[in-house]
């Protein structure tokens, strides 16, 4: 059983900001990808920041040289810092990572349960 825990969500006015962590915990062998993404009411879930299977990082548009994804591998925790936040950044911010159980075993999606971000104007 893998799980994906998020912590750091809440309430902040615009331009202000937040640190979201993600910490994953459980029988894992090995974390491919690992990232951010948010769901804004009504709309569909988009990716906001992730490390890519090869390492690289992947960031959506808007959230460019506001938002800083970073990990801790031996924690097996992703953060995001989010900084100059606006109000079209609220929404749920789930995590996300693809896991394997062990060396021989397929890589699977987990995602986290979500933690809320409300940017108020």
């Amino acid at each position: 059983q893998v799980q994906l825990v998020e912590s750091g969500g809440g309430l902040v006015q615009a331009g202000g900001s937040l640190r979201l962590s993600c910490a994953a915990s459980g029988s894992i062998f090995s974390i491919n990808a690992m990232g951010w993404y948010r769901q804004a009411p009504g709309k569909r879930r988009e990716l906001v920041a992730t490390f890519t299977s090869d390492g690289s990082i992947n960031y959506v548009e808007p959230v460019k040289g506001r938002f800083t994804i970073s990990r801790d591998s031996a924690k097996k925790t992703v953060y995001l810092q989010m900084n100059s936040l606006k109000p079209e950044d609220t929404a749920v911010y789930y995590c996300n990572a693809a896991v394997r159980v062990s060396l021989i075993s397929a890589w699977n999606t987990y995602w986290g349960q979500g933690t809320q971000v409300t940017v108020s104007s």
